[in-house]
């Protein structure tokens, strides 16, 4: 049997045809078994009381987590939540944190880059092998 990865998909919902492009390579990859334990859209947690709440309750998912998986797109450099999601990772979880540049792009953020335990191209094979080599 194989394993079954539990992955933390960091998203923002303004992107959010990244996240359900990623979540559908991953769902259709050979011999490939995950969990997903992002926030989804319709979660309740989305309307925590403030900003500490919603970092605990995204920190509690994260918990479960063989890998954080974060989009490199440029726009996470100005994401104040993927910095909070990649604090939570290396400071308070010690989660790996897998980096996936964005289809056909060559600029990554420089704040994932430097946080990422690994850098892969979107491609189903190198995330999924990427998932593999990094998992705790």
């Amino acid at each position: 049997m194989a394993k079954t990865y539990n992955l933390f998909i960091s998203h923002s919902w303004a992107y959010s045809d990244a996240y359900e492009k990623i979540c559908n390579l991953l769902n259709n990859a050979s011999n490939f078994s995950y969990k997903n334990y992002s926030v989804p859209k319709d979660d309740p947690v989305h309307n925590a009381p403030n900003s500490q709440a919603l970092y605990n309750a995204i920190r509690s998912q994260m918990a479960y987590c063989h890998v954080v998986v974060i989009m490199a797109g440029k726009y996470a450099t100005y994401s104040t939540w993927i910095n909070k999601e990649i604090q939570c990772a290396k400071k308070d979880l010690t989660k790996p944190i897998l980096a996936v540049r964005p289809w056909a792009n060559t600029q990554v953020s420089s704040v994932v880059n430097d946080n990422a335990d690994l850098l892969v191209n979107w491609n189903t094979n190198p995330i999924v092998a990427g998932i593999r080599q990094i998992s705790l």
